[in-house]
């Protein structure tokens, strides 16, 4: 890790300072997924995953209507995308969305995940708007690309006559590699939990629960412009091994040692940041466990580089055996790497589960999130650490900047 810190600007648009440029990154975006179509055998790409829809068009509503599988977005050959959306956003994104033509925001509505039956007729029409606007394009003969779909909707594409490929390959690899906007969004994301985990410590001590450390986590992120609080894990105590990537109303007691892992979005970007304590005091089992999770942490950093394949960073990472557990599938995602932008698990996914098996060349401009954990022994505490990194020129660097080199007593006696 070396280097001038990477910059997380104020979120304010000012004119004396240049901060994230939103027009560049909004072409980026759209040239990165119209470059991954022209190089695959489709003609278009259909686009119901939320954050390819985000990518493709740059709109965005509000997160309780991302699984229900009514908003997509075609995007075909030297055309401009063509938005599906809810209701009254359709004219929302026509006053204020104009990056897109006013024509290509439609309204649409395909049955919230199957509540209005498919016997309706609704994809069916669906369906038929969207080969015809393929057929004037010219490209009703080639495969469309889909990255998620309801198994009706893929049926009457079918019975309609277009043969479904999987696009979602393409769109990943697509976002994998960030633009320079891209990462200080990143960063920004990260800076506001920074602060997050300072009023943790401030906060965290016997009589609290663990709801309420969600509580405060998810008022402050509001409150600091987060657009989306994805999850908010708070393990403590005997809960610590075996991870239950949860949270409860459980009482912080004296001595615990507490994990949290904070997932939020800013600007649609996310973070994944695991920190560790011990509360009031710590047992030498605590520490000796954090002490060897930050061995693995630093092993793993120090192996990351531009041109480094996933595999090579993987063998870095202990075997499941090593930390008590039988096999690589019961150990996943306590030892392993995983791509952070608009979604929470990009590219590239690092673990010995798959990278031994199909590894991707780390390059320049790819940001994920590493995660390590290590059960004490004591038989129910355990640490966890994650720091997120950026692949630069002169190396990785790490956006997740709360002190995590040793562990942190909180309220200490």
């Amino acid at each position: 890790m070396a280097g001038r810190p990477l910059p997380a600007p104020g979120h304010m648009g000012v004119d004396y300072e240049r901060r994230v440029d939103f027009d560049r990154l909004r072409d980026y975006r759209l040239g990165r997924a119209k470059a991954a179509l022209e190089g695959s055998e489709c003609g278009a790409f259909l686009l119901f995953d939320f954050y390819n829809i985000r990518y493709t068009t740059q709109t965005w509503i509000g997160g309780a209507l991302g699984d229900k599988m009514i908003r997509y977005a075609l995007l075909a050959r030297d055309k401009e995308p063509v938005l599906w959306d809810f209701g009254s956003a359709v004219k929302h994104h026509q006053q204020h969305s104009r990056w897109v033509p006013k024509e290509n925001y439609r309204a649409g509505f395909l049955g919230f995940r199957g509540a209005v039956a498919p016997s309706v007729g609704l994809m069916q029409s669906a369906v038929s708007e969207i080969k015809s606007l393929l057929v004037e394009a010219g490209v009703a003969d080639l495969p469309v690309g889909m990255d998620i779909v309801e198994p009706p909707f893929l049926f009457e594409m079918e019975r309609q006559g277009l043969r479904v490929v999987d696009a979602q390959q393409l769109m990943l690899d697509a976002r994998c590699i960030k633009s320079q906007d891209e990462i200080v969004l990143l960063n920004q994301a990260a800076a506001m939990v920074d602060g997050v985990y300072q009023d943790i410590t401030e906060a965290l001590k016997p009589g609290v629960r663990e709801n309420e450390i969600v509580a405060l986590a998810n008022k402050r992120l509001y409150e600091m412009g987060s657009d989306q609080v994805e999850a908010v894990n708070a393990i403590s105590g005997e809960r610590c091994n075996p991870h239950p990537h949860n949270f409860t109303d459980r009482l912080i007691r004296p001595g615990d040692q507490a994990f949290f892992d904070i997932i939020h979005s800013f600007n649609g970007y996310r973070t994944c940041y695991y920190r560790t304590f011990a509360v009031g005091s710590s047992t030498p089992s605590q520490r000796d466990a954090y002490t060897q999770a930050r061995e693995w942490m630093d092993r793993g950093i120090d192996g990351i580089k531009a041109g480094v394949g996933t595999d090579e960073v993987a063998a870095l990472l202990p075997k499941a055996e090593e930390f008590g557990f039988d096999s690589e599938m019961e150990a996943f995602g306590l030892q392993f790497a995983h791509g952070l932008g608009l979604g929470l698990h990009e590219r590239p996914i690092i673990s010995r589960l798959n990278s031994m098996k199909e590894p991707v060349e780390l390059q320049v401009g790819m940001v994920f999130a590493l995660e390590t954990y290590c059960p004490a022994s004591d038989g129910y505490s355990a640490a966890r650490i994650e720091e997120e990194i950026v692949i630069t020129e002169d190396g990785p660097q790490v956006l997740t900047l709360f002190p995590a080199d040793e562990l942190f007593v909180t309220n200490p006696y």
